[in-house]
């Protein structure tokens, strides 16, 4: 018997569940099926950028965020007992109107993960775990997938968001141009530790032997241990194997790992797929773009990724034209470019600090060509309607809707995408109609009623 929905997606990392989350309030059938028979418990990747949070507070989900997450912690560099360096990551900075959400938060992965689990259920849907994708095609009206567990999936589209040994991507053929850097290394895991605070991201270098550092997670007892691995050595990955490069290079007595609750290997990957689309199967995340650390840009882009491609989908599906979903490697695949670039110059440079570069606040799709004098992310802040009503911006965006802010009273808007317009009290921009994207960006800018609506006939 075959089984039918709108989205198979495979992978339940933060861009599958993103976008579960982002096709779920909206209506549209899906399923997120993953080979794992149970949620990872690893903190990975770590860092949740401004504009992850923005993204998260339009899912409804950023309070849960905050409550166990944390800024990063001012960062102390030892050789043994003796300091060497202090100072922060990222410039302390405070929230204004346009950026209610300005710094860096810590966030283990694990935990990101659980809570997008936790919005998808409130969303009516849920993770297929043990659930392999074994193999799939694809024809003019759907793909054909199938699953470990015996089952047949007939979708109308298919999203690989399963790493970056993506079977989807590999079944495609899709090229994953870059380097794998074997001579970069590094043994990760969470432990528990006894004997040293949490008031600080701690590093102890020992000349000759190495660097070892300890990250406090947010929200948990625990840290994060990374310990880069010298060519050629092989890996202890094991409880005494930390234990004994801890004490090796941190030189410490009265401080010990006294528990391992997950551990991996890294290899620094630099690497971009050839593209993100064949017919209906689609890529996004770790399947088509691999960071080093540096930055914390992997996790970020990849949900970024899924909001992109969640509000697109679900368009096609309710009757769009199927060229909106072209846009989504147009749009995407020069972003993961861009922040590939900028990841691996800090990982060159071997620097700690981080600037507004690295916040994906100044992403956006100038040029592009949903981008009609548009492409940028809009700012939160306050408005002003014709009504006399006040507003912030991110309230009248939030949701899965297009919005439209114009003093027209019967604006031209076709049947068609959802569509919530307001007026402002003050023109907002130079222009007389300003549409927003589902996901947060400018679409249009126009003073055309006629352009405004063949606009929104293309979406």
């Amino acid at each position: 018997m075959t089984e039918k929905t709108n989205v198979l997606i495979v992978g339940s990392g933060p861009t599958g569940l993103t976008l579960a989350a982002e096709l779920a309030r909206r209506g549209i059938g899906h399923r997120v099926v993953e080979r794992a028979p149970e949620p990872s418990l690893g903190s990975k990747g770590k860092g949740l950028q401004p504009r992850t949070q923005e993204i998260f507070d339009d899912l409804g989900m950023i309070d849960r965020v905050l409550a166990s997450a944390t800024v990063y912690p001012p960062l102390r560099v030892r050789i043994g007992r003796v300091a060497v360096y202090q100072g922060r990551m990222h410039k302390p900075a405070a929230a204004t109107d346009a950026v209610p959400y300005p710094m860096v938060v810590m966030h283990p992965q694990w935990r990101t993960e659980e809570v997008l689990r936790e919005r998808l259920a409130e969303l009516g849907g849920k993770v297929e775990y043990g659930a392999e994708l074994t193999g799939f095609e694809q024809d003019a009206q759907g793909v054909t997938a199938r699953l470990g567990t015996g089952v047949t999936v007939r979708a109308d589209y298919l999203v690989g968001a399963d790493g970056g040994r993506s079977f989807v991507r590999k079944a495609l053929g899709v090229g994953f141009a870059g380097e794998t850097r074997e001579e970069e290394r590094m043994a990760l895991g969470d432990v528990r530790v006894e004997g040293l605070g949490r008031d600080h991201i701690h590093v102890w270098v020992r000349p000759g032997r190495g660097m070892v550092a300890l990250y406090p997670m947010a929200g948990t007892d625990t840290f994060q241990v990374l310990a880069p691995l010298k060519p050629g050595v092989t890996p202890d990955l094991t409880l005494s194997g930390f234990q004994r490069v801890f004490a090796e290079r941190s030189m410490l007595r009265g401080v010990r790992i006294t528990e391992l609750l997950w551990s991996s290997l890294y290899r620094v990957n630099i690497r971009l797929a050839d593209r993100y689309r064949d017919g209906r199967v689609f890529l996004a995340g770790d399947a088509v773009h691999a960071h080093s650390p540096a930055g914390g840009q992997g996790l970020n882009t990849g949900v970024q990724d899924a909001y992109n491609l969640g509000w697109k989908l679900a368009r096609v599906l309710a009757g769009a034209p199927r060229s909106l979903l072209d846009t989504y490697e147009e749009e995407r695949r020069p972003i993961a470019a861009r922040v590939l670039g900028l990841s691996t110059g800090l990982h060159d440079k071997k620097t700690y600090k981080r600037d507004e570069e690295t916040y994906q606040l100044q992403v956006g799709y100038r040029g592009a060509s949903l981008a009609r004098d548009g492409g940028d992310r809009v700012p939160d802040g306050p408005l002003l309607l014709a009504d006399g009503c006040r507003a912030r911006m991110f309230d009248l965006l939030r949701g899965p809707h297009f919005t439209l802010l114009s003093p027209d009273p019967a604006p031209r808007v076709p049947d068609g995408p959802q569509v919530r317009a307001y007026a402002p009290a003050e023109p907002y921009g130079s222009v007389r109609h300003t549409l927003i994207r589902p996901d947060g960006y400018v679409g249009i800018a126009t003073d055309s009623s006629n352009e405004l609506a063949g606009y929104l006939a293309m979406v």
